[in-house]
């Protein structure tokens, strides 16, 4: 017995050298050196490495950019330069088949049609505008953009759902590194398209800008493929990936559909029913239903986060400007934001916690909407910060209201 027990504690001593090991490799490539070098040392050290290391380096790629102040152009050059050093050498993982409609079929479906229309549409459609930049050239591309914004469905979807799940398991780092890729693969297909639209010549930009997008689009897929959506199954709980085929209809597909619903083969746990006792408040009586109702039937969108910055509640009407699945109950709202604009957040928050302010206001043009967003600091009758509520509301139908209508 005193053999294994020693043999154990030899093992987690070597795993623990390994993992330092590996971590150096990469703080190498953030302190100067090649990708060469790196990848040389990698490759003479490491050689394969296992989904929980790809995510070890997924944390100290995140904790890196945070403290350090670097461009966003430096960021991409590192996140291409993790990839180009672990690509095929991550250990497969011998997962259970995933069934139609599972989440996970679904994410690969959409991934199957994403690089159909870069390697078929896309690529074919460059090269022939780098030959002869004529309209008909111009207009294939603005198509295949068009296609191509549907992705936002698909990272929506990871985003929203698998992240949060992913964050009650400890594991941060795609929330940050994987989000951040994300958005700068929806800034240059938006921008790649812009400059279609209003071209004057610029054909090396915009042949350079494609390029990038279908670089990182399929690069993406191979992170999705071989580190993320591994690492979730691994760590997902079957009720978690009901949840998370349950709400993906609140996001929407890319280029395609679910094969069929899914429906594990145990039996499902059922919900428990809502509780229909009554809620007692200074102004009056209501059942726990009847409130609901209410808050749901506001021509508003309300979001609350209590006094650690947790999403605990979220008003769910027919037509919510913004979309939200029931994932972001319990994360935190910083998480829940682009990595861009987690630092307005915080400091919106900072305000509100200090009682420098009370109230904020923005106001933004969305898709066909005018929308007027504030934001309330929550106090107790003494003072004390309890939360922040969120009020978002459509105002284009109150700027078009005209004269006066009277009841009569």
């Amino acid at each position: 017995m005193s053999e294994i027990i020693n043999n154990r504690e030899q093992s987690e001593v070597q795993m623990t050298e390994r993992q330092t090991t590996l971590l150096d490799i990469f703080m190498d490539l953030y302190n100067g050196k090649s990708v060469e070098e790196v990848k040389s040392h990698f490759d003479q050290k490491i050689g394969k490495v296992t989904v929980e290391e790809v995510t070890l380096l997924s944390q100290l790629q995140r904790d890196i950019l945070e403290a350090r102040d670097i461009t966003e152009g430096e960021a991409k050059r590192l996140s291409s330069a993790h990839m180009s050093i672990i690509e095929g050498n991550i250990e497969s993982v011998q997962l259970q088949q995933d069934e139609e409609g599972h989440p996970i079929h679904t994410f690969n479906l959409e991934n199957t049609e994403i690089e159909r229309l870069i390697q078929a549409n896309l690529l074919p459609h460059l090269e022939q505008f780098a030959n002869d930049d004529s309209s008909e050239s111009i207009y294939k591309l603005i198509e295949d953009c068009n296609q191509l914004q549907d992705i936002d469905k698909h990272y929506g979807r990871k985003e929203q759902l698998l992240f949060p799940y992913l964050e009650k398991y400890g594991i941060n780092g795609p929330s940050i590194n994987m989000w951040r890729m994300d958005d700068y693969i929806r800034d240059a297909v938006k921008e790649g398209k812009l400059k279609l639209l209003q071209y004057d010549g610029n054909k090396q930009q915009i042949v350079d800008i494609m390029n990038y997008v279908a670089e990182e689009v399929l690069a993406m897929i191979y992170r999705e493929e071989n580190i993320l959506f591994p690492m979730a199954m691994k760590n997902l709980t079957e009720d978690e990936w009901v949840r998370i085929a349950h709400e993906s209809d609140e996001i929407g597909f890319c280029l395609t559909s679910p094969a069929t619903v899914w429906k594990p083969e145990r039996k499902m746990l059922d919900e428990k029913a809502m509780s229909e006792g009554f809620i007692k408040m200074e102004t009056g009586i209501l059942s726990l239903k009847q409130l609901e109702l209410i808050l749901n039937h506001l021509p508003v969108d309300i979001t609350f986060i209590d006094h650690q910055d947790i999403v605990r509640y979220f008003s769910h009407g027919k037509e919510r400007i913004f979309p939200r699945t029931k994932a972001v109950i319990g994360r935190t709202v910083q998480n829940c934001h682009p990595p861009k604009s987690a630092h307005i957040v915080e400091a919106l928050l900072d305000d509100f916690k200090s009682g420098k302010k009370d109230i904020e206001s923005f106001w933004i043009k969305f898709r066909d909407k005018y929308v007027y967003i504030r934001y309330f600091a929550v106090r107790s009758e003494d003072g004390e910060y309890i939360g922040t509520l969120e009020f978002t509301q459509n105002i284009d139908p109150i700027q078009a209201i005209e004269g006066e209508k009277r009841i009569l």
